[in-house]
């Protein structure tokens, strides 16, 4: 890491001109990659930036990732692709772009961890029109985490229009009885890997899973909420702007849903 470099008129460095991927690992082996892969590609194809690899090519990168660092239970890889090093100039250069991957080892959060649940707290959404691509423009996800820091809570929900759409870092899921709501895909937010995995547990689970717009009158009268992304798979909220959720604690559907994870994520795997 420490020998590792870019240029400083790295077009990621001087204008934020690039998109990001993150791919969790469970014993050394790749969860969903051709889903991550696949949404990489959309989010590349989302700023006009041609992919410098293959899908053979990127497997062939990862594995080598892998081999080349100690295993893990738990790991992600993140992967960055730039526009290049060029003069400054707002105009797209024509020169090769800047490619970076590495492996981040990750704590697993603790059994009691989960059954504590988390607090957030809702925040207007400051960023672009373009929340589907994975940019690495950040910058209005760092102030709306640091936020919810300040305020001695662990994740911040930004909402837009009075619709509350994703974490600064993860997808939402209200439950309502049976019904599991998340808000639908489209420019506002992140179509989450994760995300759809919830999607179909649930439906097998016999909830009525569905996509659909969320207000913060919603949430305050949900039975449950959840977060959902590759790091924090399904992350039960217990207390929303000073107040509880439900009952304040994870309820009886993510006690089902999070079972029903941890068996698909060890299947795929084969853990």
């Amino acid at each position: 890491m420490a020998q590792a470099t870019v240029p400083v008129l790295d077009r990621g460095f001087i204008f934020g001109d690039g998109v990001y991927e993150v791919v969790p690992l469970y014993h050394g082996k790749y969860f969903r990659l051709e889903q991550h892969l696949a949404r990489l590609q959309r989010s590349l194809d989302g700023i006009r930036l041609i992919n410098p690899h293959s899908v053979a090519e990127w497997r062939g990168v990862l594995e080598e990732l892998v081999a080349r660092n100690p295993a893990a239970p738990q790991q992600t890889v993140y992967m960055q692709i730039t526009r290049g090093v060029a003069p400054r100039d707002l105009a797209f250069p024509n020169v090769p772009p800047t490619v970076f991957a590495m492996l981040n080892q990750i704590q697993a959060p603790t059994r009691a961890a989960q059954q504590r649940g988390i607090s957030a707290i809702t925040v207007e959404d400051l960023r672009w029109q373009h929340c589907d691509i994975k940019a690495i423009t950040l910058l209005p996800n760092v102030l709306a985490r640091q936020q919810a820091l300040d305020a001695g809570v662990q994740e911040a929900i930004l909402v837009r229009n009075g619709e509350a759409l994703e974490g600064a870092a993860s997808n939402l899921f209200m439950v309502r009885g049976d019904a599991l709501i998340t808000p639908p895909q489209g420019r506002n937010l992140l179509p989450g890997i994760t995300r759809d995995v919830v999607l179909t547990l649930a439906s097998e689970a016999g909830m009525r899973a569905r996509e659909g717009a969320l207000t913060i009158a919603g949430l305050r009268a949900a039975d449950e909420l959840w977060l959902t992304s590759s790091n924090k798979e399904i992350q039960a909220v217990t207390r929303l702007n000073g107040g509880p959720v439900g009952s304040g604690v994870p309820g009886p559907w993510w006690e089902i849903l999070s079972a029903r994870y941890d068996l698909f994520k060890a299947t795929l795997v084969g853990i």
